[in-house]
């Protein structure tokens, strides 16, 4: 997720069914009204979710427990129905696994050799279900970017043979840091292939045995503080019939500072190494130095849950339109100076879960839509989008029968806004329903000022949108009444640097509401007015998903 400031309270929406003309004439939108909300069930949840009591959410916790029981409780109160048959639930497998005996990371067969620490040098996990890893005198190479794409003639495995080695990468894309939006992966805009996720997918098709991913903080978007708490204490990923035998037997990642070393002491210049990683045709280098380190796993399968609720439709309860937002966080984490080691998520996501219930409560008191609505609170975003992947590839609801949707990821107090902000601004046809919704208002929706930072692909509307559902993902805007876009800048900074995904982000009594229920009016009206047309809103021609939802719809 990502966070910034959030907007002005948006004026009452005209009633009634009446529709407005998009400004290309090409279809109508139905106007609808916006009611009121509930702000104090957006603050009794989000209190409640975010409590010590709940020990931070983490999947397969009592903490689980929990929150989803107190989600369904709050689904049926809002008159909502059972999601998933006569159930509340979607059973998501996982396995949680926790390392622990972590040794140092050893470099040996340079010009000195090498040992840094866990946690403040270098952090790793293993996806492999193994109750000790041991990777023994593996051969370095750094990859570059570690990217292997075929349609835009790059491949920084060209020529090396990196089986039961270990593989050096940059974060983000090649062209990071262009001031445009044109280049080999999207200029300034992150593409999937910057994503850590996928550098460690590709890094296991390559046989790799360890994949290590140099931090450094502006083609990251986030501190090593950051990385460290997210990769403290159990990590989950989705249950394989191989154990995850086919991964690599640790990924991590490692300080800049300490990947420094190891390229001098490789008689090689790291800054001019990531240069020419830059350009194409570059050639993996042989880092002339082994990797030795080993850490044990306690391994724990357990079956994580989303929470499903729906809302029938009145005329047409076989098209779907999807609200969602992920219930999990981090639970226990790297205890802040005060010794506070509950990583409660006030914020991320508290804030969007409780929104789900406001929302849910709204739209049954205005009456069910044409057509139905599901209010979706999955588990396990934290851990790589795990319960919206597992929904969108095992679906209550046919995708194909799933006109679009909205993914809510976090609410900031910083105020009032004079925009909102649109993650992927462009990609599709959903942006007249935002620019509907806010044009009574007077705002504006804006594309992210920082397409670099990859958010794109780092919240759960990507599991859905990789399938061909359009959903979009907007924020609150950064150009905040109170102080403009320097108060805005100022409002995230201190967020990311302070709180975000650490142990102080917790609810706080005196938080400013009036912005975040604006916004939250904004995420209804886009919603209902899905719910409310027979349009079918698509990928805009040409976009990387637009093919494979022309295709589910064909089937229909």
């Amino acid at each position: 997720m990502r966070i910034l400031a959030f907007a002005v309270v948006p004026a009452l929406l005209l009633a009634g069914c009446t529709e407005v003309e998009q400004s290309d004439g090409e279809s109508a939108l139905p106007e609808v009204a916006a009611p009121d909300l509930s702000v104090e069930t957006m603050k009794s949840i989000t209190e409640e979710l975010s409590s010590d009591a709940y020990e931070g959410r983490a999947p397969g916790t009592a903490g689980e427990e929990k929150a989803t029981t107190l989600i369904s409780e709050k689904f049926a109160e809002a008159g909502l129905a059972p999601g998933n048959g006569d159930s509340w639930f979607q059973d998501v497998p996982l396995v949680g696994i926790s390392a622990k005996n972590m040794s140092p990371l050893k470099i040996s067969g340079g010009e000195s050799d090498l040992s840094f620490s866990y946690g403040s040098d270098y952090v790793a996990a293993s996806y492999q279900e193994q109750p000790k890893v041991e990777v023994t005198n593996s051969d370095m190479v750094f990859v570059g970017y570690g990217i292997n794409a075929p349609e835009r003639g790059w491949n920084d495995y060209a020529g090396i043979d990196v089986k039961g080695k270990t593989v050096v990468i940059l974060v983000n894309d090649p062209d990071f840091g262009t001031e445009s939006l044109e280049g080999e992966f999207g200029g300034r805009a992150m593409t999937y292939y910057g994503r850590w996720t996928y550098k460690y997918e590709e890094a296991a098709r390559q046989g790799a045995a360890a994949a290590l991913i140099i931090h450094d903080t502006e083609p990251a978007a986030y501190g090593w503080n950051v990385v460290e708490s997210s990769w403290t204490g159990e990590q989950f990923y989705a249950q394989s019939a191989n154990g995850g035998a086919d991964q690599t037997k640790l990924n991590g990642w490692i300080q800049k500072e300490a990947a420094a070393k190891i390229f001098a002491a490789a008689g090689q210049d790291m800054t001019a190494q990531m240069e020419a990683a830059k350009k194409k045709g570059f050639k993996a280098v042989d880092l002339k130095q082994k990797a030795t380190v080993s850490l044990e796993n306690d391994i724990k399968k357990t079956d994580s849950k989303n929470v499903v609720g729906i809302l029938k439709g009145k005329t047409r309860p076989d098209e779907y339109v999807i609200y969602s937002a992920h219930w999990d966080h981090l639970g226990r984490c790297k205890p802040a100076p005060d010794g506070d080691d509950i990583c409660n998520g006030a914020i991320d996501n508290a804030t969007g879960t409780a929104a789900l219930v406001a929302l849910a409560e709204a739209y049954v008191k205005a009456g069910a839509p044409d057509r139905s609505v599901i209010f979706l609170a999955v588990t396990a975003e934290e851990s790589g989008l795990l319960g919206s992947k597992y929904y969108a590839e095992n679906p209550i609801y046919p995708l194909s029968q799933t006109v679009g949707g909205v993914n809510m990821d976090a609410f900031a107090m910083a105020g009032p806004a004079k925009n909102v902000v649109v993650v992927g601004k462009g990609k599709s046809e959903l942006d007249a329903y935002l620019e509907a919704a806010l044009k009574s208002d007077g705002r504006v929706a804006e594309a992210e000022p920082t397409p670099e930072k990859g958010y794109y692909y780092r919240s759960d509307h990507f599991s859905f949108a990789k399938l061909g559902v359009p959903m979009i993902y907007f924020e609150g805007g950064d150009d905040l009444v109170d102080g403009g876009r320097e108060a805005g800048e100022a409002a995230a900074k201190d967020y990311t640097d302070n709180r975000y995904h650490g142990p102080k982000d917790e609810y706080d009594p005196n938080w400013d509401w009036t912005g975040v229920m604006g916004d939250l009016k904004v995420y209804y009206t886009v919603g209902r007015m899905m719910a409310m047309t027979e349009d079918w809103p698509n990928w805009n021609e040409g976009d990387e998903f637009r093919a494979i939802r022309d295709q589910s719809r064909a089937s229909n």
